[in-house]
């Protein structure tokens, strides 16, 4: 197991390299240094700042200066005092007047909440329904789940969160009973748990009802084809209660799909779920995101890029470890 996680850690900081390297030559070296510069600066920048801006980023030095001072090698070795990459320095959001790290601190912690909060609901969902449709198939429950999952499956999100918006904000929480909180509501965990819970229960409905279809269909496909095992007859003809062979074996070797398809989902949205974010007023990463491309802000693109990245590294490492737990047949070497 050792050997296997740092190996795969090996592989994923490789990954992310081969990302900055992409990243830089499309944010650095495509435009062109004084291009950077301009637009790092700022729209109101005059030309001694976009000056200072090019000489404190190293833009007016070759390549491979640019890209060791971006990375954090030059402060690694006593050559720059600017920190980089390599010590958690994002970079400055000259736009703003704040650091990038600044940014994303505060908007990280929202898409965290939301996306965490809504992986546990479609997991939740989508498990049970899998397994009732898996067990019952072709039963009225099966076809009902199934008509479930493909109507929210073809439904767009933006879509079902303004009806979610409509009919349980607009129509019931104004006219009835105020339990759920207006569009933009945020509240920090760690200020009140509870209010921090239901100022995400529609955009955690929101993206459980669309996510949850796939897993449905996943671990219903996956437990009818483990059902025609040897070794789920094998423990069926030795009397193994029905219950005790759905969940310890059947569910257990059917997951590994469903935990692919959990890594790469919650890996992706830790980048930010951006039509989520946009529609509830959300200040998430995605929502930061979607104001920093419109702002031409480049610093603000460049972190949420980097920190997707490493959201979606980190997402596949877990789901290498959980096939192991998972699947034994699965050798880490």
């Amino acid at each position: 197991m050792t050997r296997f996680l740092i190996r795969r850690a090996l592989q994923g900081l490789f990954v992310m390299w081969l990302m900055t390297v992409t990243v830089f030559l499309i944010f650095f070296v495509g435009p062109g240094p004084s291009s950077v510069a301009r637009v790092l600066a700022g729209r109101n920048a005059t030309a001694i700042q976009v000056a200072a801006v090019s000489h404190r980023l190293f833009l007016d030095r070759p390549v491979w200066d640019q890209y060791f001072h971006w990375i954090g090698l030059s402060h690694l070795f006593g050559l720059s005092p600017d920190p980089g990459l390599l010590q958690g320095n994002l970079g400055y959001d000259y736009y703003h007047s704040q650091s990038v790290n600044t940014v994303l601190k505060s908007a990280l912690p929202i898409t965290l909440s939301v996306v965490l909060g809504a992986a546990i609901l479609w997991l939740a969902m989508g498990l049970a329904s899998g397994i009732v449709s898996a067990v019952k198939t072709r039963s009225l429950w099966d076809r009902s789940f199934t008509t479930l999952a493909l109507t929210f499956y073809s439904m767009p999100t933006f879509v079902l969160g303004l009806l979610l918006i409509l009919g349980l904000y607009y129509e019931f929480t104004i006219h009835h009973i105020g339990i759920f909180p207006a569009p933009g509501t945020w509240v920090p965990f760690s200020s009140n748990p509870l209010k921090w819970a239901q100022a995400l229960i529609l955009p955690w409905l929101t993206l459980a009802l669309v996510s949850a279809a796939t897993y449905t269909r996943l671990t219903r496909g996956s437990m009818l084809d483990v059902f025609g095992e040897d070794y789920i007859r094998t423990a069926r003809s030795k009397g193994m209660s029905e219950r005790r062979l759905i969940l310890r074996h059947n569910l257990r070797s059917a997951l590994t799909p469903v935990v692919t398809q959990f890594g790469l989902d919650v890996g992706v949205l830790i980048g930010g779920a951006v039509i989520t974010e946009t529609v509830f007023g959300l200040p998430g990463i995605g929502f930061t995101a979607v104001r920093a491309i419109n702002q031409q802000d480049l610093p603000v693109v460049i972190g949420v890029v980097i920190v997707a990245s490493a959201g979606v590294i980190v997402a596949n490492l877990i789901v290498d470890i959980l096939y192991a737990v998972l699947d034994p047949r699965v050798r880490l070497h």
